[in-house]
């Protein structure tokens, strides 16, 4: 098939682009990497009467420090962050889920901001924001605002973004040198989204845990954020934890479901196992899983 016609629009600045989105009053999509809705506009699952090509916005690219933390432009390509030195030394485990997004294809034209606003249930860009604590900040004729990515994503596909807002930039709040990084997903295949998935960083001081974040992708309509795990595990002895007792915490919070991929009950007992080897793993502790 072919896309229903549209008008194509690439405006030079963040102001256009909202006058643009604001001037369609709901009939705008925008285009930034084009992997997932390139396709649906082929299938006609979209049928925007405007595209608005954010990719001449130069302000949308690229990754700064910021105080306290690390600012990702959403228009910034997947196979760009994977790359960056800033990256690599700042957020870790965002380098580590960032391979597993896609194939090396996809990474060359899809970006960190659009995979974050799709809200894709089971992808790695949003849980990773959830995890970290990332803000993230979007803007129209109306004013800038900004909110916990925790309180983004309200079902799948599903976020806080109106139809005449952008998103213009993603904050991660710094982790202290050495923390440990948590990521594990299991997939049908390399590049598949994952069917569970977890991500989280954890800070571990004179032998306590002093600061946690941990979510679970592929496990419920939205990203999942741990909070119960996270709420128990600080104050702890890294050599102590009751594992298991985590784990139970951890799966409480989930809501997965049944599909043709895998059953809601597959998706408890893995992600259970998972969460137990990775702590484990991350910490050091031999127990078996």
């Amino acid at each position: 098939m072919k896309a229903a016609p549209f008008d194509y629009l690439a405006p030079g600045s963040i102001e256009e682009a909202c006058a643009l989105l604001a001037e369609a009053g709901g009939g705008a999509s925008v285009l930034a990497g084009g992997q997932t809705l390139m396709p649906l506009l082929a299938l006609r699952m979209s049928q925007p009467f405007i595209l608005v090509d954010i990719n001449n916005i130069a302000a949308l690219r690229g990754v700064s420090r910021i105080a306290g933390g690390t600012r990702i432009g959403p228009a910034t390509r997947q196979c760009d962050g994977l790359a960056d030195a800033v990256l690599a030394e700042h957020l870790p485990v965002l380098v580590r889920a960032l391979s597993h997004v896609g194939h090396y294809q996809t990474r060359n034209r899809g970006t960190i901001g659009g995979s974050i606003a799709l809200g894709e249930p089971a992808a790695e860009m949003p849980a990773t924001a959830v995890a970290l604590g990332a803000v993230i900040e979007i803007t129209s004729v109306r004013g800038v605002r900004r909110v916990e990515a925790a309180d983004f994503y309200l079902g799948p596909y599903m976020t806080v973004l109106e139809s005449d807002e952008l998103v213009t930039g993603i904050e991660y709040p710094d982790w202290p040198p050495g923390h440990v990084i948590l990521f594990r997903e299991v997939a049908q295949r390399p590049g598949d989204f994952a069917l569970v998935g977890l991500v989280g960083a954890l800070v571990v001081e004179g032998a306590r845990i002093t600061r946690a974040g941990l979510a679970w992708f592929g496990m419920g309509p939205t990203p999942v954020k741990m909070r119960q795990a996270e709420a128990a595990i600080l104050g702890q002895s890294a050599d102590a934890l009751d594992v298991n007792g985590l784990a139970a915490l951890a799966i409480a919070d989930t809501a997965p479901f049944d599909d043709h991929h895998a059953s809601a009950e597959y998706r408890r007992t893995v992600g259970r196992r998972m969460f137990t080897r990775i702590l484990r793993e991350a910490l050091g502790r031999q127990e078996a899983a």
